[in-house]
């Protein structure tokens, strides 16, 4: 335990009874037709967190029917800009009056610290005002120099039926860089979250019935990819799906849905690097680097799980983060001074493990860390703070998304060097880069195949500020303007102004 600093479990008001989550259709809270349910064990304290009914085909296609009539008999999608602003404005309203409850139910059900749930789900609710004012503020073109006859329009319209499928990692904060734009936008849409993390989009559900949506316009699916998923994403009603997860199922997901052509938005994973050169501030970067491999357990597309670093300063910047890695609170999610909560499954712990291990068989080195840890005072699944050096790029850590507390170090001499590592990976979400010259910044900043390039910094974000990824971290984008051209289709319109088109038959 000298290697980390570990927090103590405290007494918490746990839920008396697991909550109770039913599926929402045509705005009718419903159980399973068969009466099936599934059950979520909290990761960190071992009690039961929620028992949720669990869909199959009979649901999915009554949800997706129940989208399909909401969005064509135009309820929600012919509706103005102002009215639907407005709903958003008072969804933001409720999910700030709901944050405790809803940052208890996700810190047990995902393990992640209670002081980031809240922060998390208090957040979120800027995306849905933002996503507000664009609602109202959408706009097309217009072409007025085709002659004098001629007059063209190019209009953005709602694309209709939108799936959206969520991760267990932020399953409020992903969820809320969807609906609000794909409902801003005029969508109808059908929403299944992580079997894992299930409650809170639930709860969501509640507070957009409150808040006066009308039936239909929203319908939630608890349940597992197959049938659930799979039948969400192939669906010939469904006109667009927007997923977050894993590649391997985000591919899976793009081959269901070509069957019918849908567009298909996909945030997947990451390798993400930050590049370390030698005039950078290294007491900035050694604590930015540290925040970016242990936030949310490592568990995070974004997660900053290798660094590349310059070969001059590697020993002095790699001490200076083994330094503060020993300082990151790790402990029991519901104390408030926890950093670094539980790992999601038995499953993922032993995932994390096995990279680490692949690595120091292929000839890497442990500065700290390594092996999961137990917790003295609760029942659940701890990794703890683990730094490699010694990755070469061919080695799985340092090109596999890992999703645990695992830094992997590599080292470059030269620009082209530090570019090159970067850009050899299947990956391309994020990047960054640690310098004093604005010339090597923008350099890199040019050069990274990735979605966003953070330059001194790490994770920052803003709802006005698109994401998303280049290569097989995904296709489509979020947040900011074209997070809501992502659920627009566009239309020309051509008109001729009085009667001088000339007859194409002769005679």
């Amino acid at each position: 335990m000298s290697d980390m600093t570990m927090t103590a479990a405290v007494e918490a008001a746990l839920p008396k009874a697991p909550f109770e989550g039913r599926h929402l259709i045509d705005g009718i809270w419903r159980e399973s037709h068969d009466g099936e349910t599934f059950d979520r064990i909290s990761p960190s304290h071992g009690i039961l967190v929620s028992r949720s009914a669990r869909a199959g085909r009979v649901e999915t296609e009554a949800a997706i029917e129940a989208a399909r009539k909401a969005f064509d008999d135009g309820r929600w999608s012919r509706i103005s800009g102002k009215a639907r602003a407005m709903f958003l404005l008072k969804v933001a309203d409720r999910i700030e009056a709901n944050v405790e409850r809803m940052a208890l139910l996700e810190t047990l059900e995902s393990g992640k610290p209670i002081s980031q749930a809240r922060g998390e789900i208090a957040g979120a609710a800027d995306l849905w005002r933002y996503a507000a004012s664009l609602a109202r503020t959408m706009y097309g073109d217009s072409h007025n120099s085709l002659g004098e006859d001629m007059l063209a329009m190019v209009l953005k319209e709602p694309i209709g039926v939108v799936s959206i499928i969520t991760p267990w990692n932020f399953p409020f904060w992903i969820l809320s860089q969807k609906l609000p734009f794909a409902l801003a936008a005029g969508c109808t849409c059908v929403i299944k979250p992580s079997e894992m993390t299930p409650s809170t989009t639930v709860i969501l559900g509640e507070l957009l019935l409150q808040a006066g949506l009308p039936a239909g316009v929203v319908n939630i699916v608890l349940g597992f990819g197959q049938p659930v998923g799979a039948l969400m994403a192939e669906h010939p009603d469904v006109d667009m799906v927007s997923f977050t997860g894993s590649t391997a199922v985000g591919k899976a997901i793009a081959a269901a849905a070509s069957a019918t052509l849908k567009k298909v938005a996909l945030e997947l994973g990451g390798k993400n690097p930050q590049v370390v050169f030698p005039d950078a501030d290294l007491e900035s970067a050694a604590d930015a680097i540290t925040f970016g491999v242990y936030f949310n357990a490592g568990e995070c597309c974004n997660s900053g799980s290798r660094i590349i670093v310059h070969e001059d300063i590697a020993e002095a910047l790699v001490e200076k983060v083994v330094a503060l890695s020993k300082k990151v609170a790790f402990g029991d999610p519901l104390n408030p001074e926890t950093q670094v909560g539980a790992i999601i499954s038995q499953a993922h712990q032993e995932k994390i493990a096995g990279y680490v291990a692949d690595a120091l068989a292929a000839g890497a080195s442990l500065k700290l860390g390594g092996a999961p840890v137990s917790h003295p005072g609760l029942p659940g699944r701890f990794f703890a703070p683990t730094v490699v050096i010694g990755v070469t790029a061919d080695m799985a850590i340092a090109r596999e998304e890992v999703f645990g507390p695992v830094l992997s170090v590599l080292t470059f001499r030269t620009l082209d060097e530090a570019i090159a590592l970067t850009n050899d990976a299947a990956y391309g979400l994020s990047a960054g880069v640690w310098s004093e010259n604005v010339h090597t910044c923008l350099a890199f900043a040019r050069r990274a195949e990735a979605g966003t390039v953070w330059t001194n910094t790490w994770m920052d974000g803003f709802p006005e500020v698109t994401f998303g990824g280049y290569k097989q971290s995904g296709q489509g984008r979020e947040n900011g303007r074209y997070g809501l051209e992502e659920f627009l289709e566009i239309k020309s319109v051509v008109m001729r102004v009085g009667r001088t088109r000339a007859n194409w038959v002769r005679g």
